[in-house]
């Protein structure tokens, strides 16, 4: 598979798995209300832990993905026609 199809790989995987941490650990109870912003909004969302986090689990689901194809046992060519 080209770099090209990796890093494509890479990205939607990381967006699924950003998507799916991203309401996990927000405290939506807010000490300070402020005129004109949403009740819902998290105080403090924690992203830059989130990117990390992110970041780490998409490199373990990549790397057994791309282990995956490296040796035949997902072929996408195969499964495709």
């Amino acid at each position: 598979m080209s770099v090209t199809g990796l890093a494509i790989i890479y990205i939607i995987i990381w967006w699924i798995v950003f998507f799916t941490i991203l309401p996990i650990d927000v405290n939506r109870l807010k000490s300070v209300k402020i005129e004109g912003e949403d009740a819902g909004s998290p105080e403090n969302p924690k992203m830059l832990k989130k990117f990390i986090y992110c970041t780490g689990i998409t490199t373990v689901i990549f790397v057994i993905i791309y282990l995956l194809i490296k040796y035949e046992y997902l072929n996408l060519r195969y499964i495709i026609s």
